[in-house]
């Protein structure tokens, strides 16, 4: 070697380590992702619009017309806190809180359905503090993600039906809690995390034909106990049914429908009289069905371009899940992006009629303070193992 790589070398390394790793260490945002910040800011933004016009012409006169807007800023702000926090604590500490994340998850879950919890629309969801209200089953998402993420981390690829039995039953747990609130479309997305979670941590293709097949099993004791409340199968037949009763239970799907395509190439823009946002005719149209707002206002363009953001958000996840240093990270960021891509396709797939309706909301678009602050903190995970990933 010559005297230039032995004299590099030597002051590259003090104390055996290099200056370069020290650097990062002591300043990983050096290592940010601005595309993933900049992408989570747009959805942000653009839901915070589509909220407003869902909502302003809505609202009694004696209200502020705003109320709905100035609220998802507050949520947004205080989500923002969320993810620099979440961001700049290394992740890799969280696989030592794991079993304490995803028990404060099972408590809380379980004091929803004690008195404690709020209930509202038949769906004892969330805790009323007065001021705000919290729904827990949100950040339950994150703590399976990382408990899941945990435990197959350990298992370095060399996943077995044992380990396929654990991280099953550590999903179903908080997923049969949330069901018995009752909030399906929640507890489905818990199914989604266990199938990409056991796909990114080496589970083998038996492994899932035996979960169908329980999950098959499942299905089928469901609709023969009756598990199942009533405006949940009224849901499912009117998915089902190809000319459903527009009075009744295909009302919503129908308005639904018709705003999307009303919309037309351009949109009918804001503020519009006489439109399926301004005469209300979407039932619960700034949360659950916001993307019909989406649609009929900014048309085929406006929603074409959500949709647009929407692949890049989920591309930047799963990049961010190869370029991990370790598994547990991988795991991290690739539950994350399940969670995305599950909760996109089935809330705008049920605008559309070819997903049933199960009341799931539209990451970072939809109203709602919980929701908002889980996504703001998914974000600030994806950007803690982005900025380790040479660390």
């Amino acid at each position: 070697m010559g005297m230039q790589g032995l004299f590099g070398e030597a002051v590259d390394r003090i104390g055996g380590e290099p200056i370069s790793a020290r650097m990062a260490r002591r300043a990983p945002i050096r290592h940010l992702d601005p595309m993933l910040l900049t992408i989570t800011l747009l959805l942000s933004v653009f839901g915070a619009v589509m909220v407003f016009s869902a909502t302003a012409n809505k609202q009694d006169t004696s209200l502020d017309p705003a109320q709905y807007l100035k609220r998802q800023i507050a949520y947004a702000i205080a989500g923002a806190i969320v993810l620099l926090v979440v961001s700049f604590i290394d992740y890799r500490h969280l696989r030592a809180f794991a079993p304490f994340l995803y028990g404060g998850a099972l408590v809380t879950l379980l004091l929803l359905l004690t008195p404690l919890g709020d209930e509202a629309g038949g769906a004892r969801s969330w805790f009323n503090f007065g001021f705000f209200q919290v729904q827990p089953s949100e950040f339950a998402k994150i703590a399976v993600i990382v408990a899941g993420a945990a435990y197959l981390a350990e298992r370095k690829e060399e996943v077995r039906v044992r380990d396929v039995a654990v991280v099953t039953a550590l999903v179903a747990a908080p997923s049969a809690l949330i069901y018995v609130e009752p909030d399906f479309g929640s507890a489905l997305v818990f199914v989604a995390l266990l199938a990409g979670l056991l796909l990114l941590g080496g589970a083998k293709i038996r492994h899932f034909l035996f979960l169908a097949m329980m999950a098959l099993l499942g299905v089928a004791v469901i609709l023969q106990v009756g598990l199942l409340k009533d405006y949940q199968i009224e849901r499912i037949t009117a998915f089902l049914d190809s000319s459903p009763d527009v009075q009744s239970e295909g009302w919503t799907l129908h308005q639904a429908k018709t705003a999307i395509a009303s919309g037309g190439l351009r949109g009918k823009g804001f503020q519009r009289k006489n439109t399926q946002t301004s005469l209300d005719f979407v039932p619960e149209q700034h949360t659950d069905f916001i993307f019909t707002a989406v649609a009929e206002q900014l048309g085929f363009i406006g929603a074409g371009a959500l949709l647009g953001l929407f692949a890049l958000l989920i591309w930047r996840a799963l990049r961010i899940a190869t370029l991990s240093r370790d598994l547990f990270g991988t795991l991290l960021a690739g539950g994350i992006a399940t969670m995305w891509v599950f909760q996109m396709f089935v809330n705008v797939g049920m605008t559309m009629g070819i997903m049933p309706i199960t009341g799931l909301t539209l990451p970072f678009v939809s109203f709602g303070g919980s929701s908002l602050v889980m996504n703001f903190m998914a974000v600030g995970i994806l950007l803690n193992v982005h900025m380790r990933r040479y660390l």
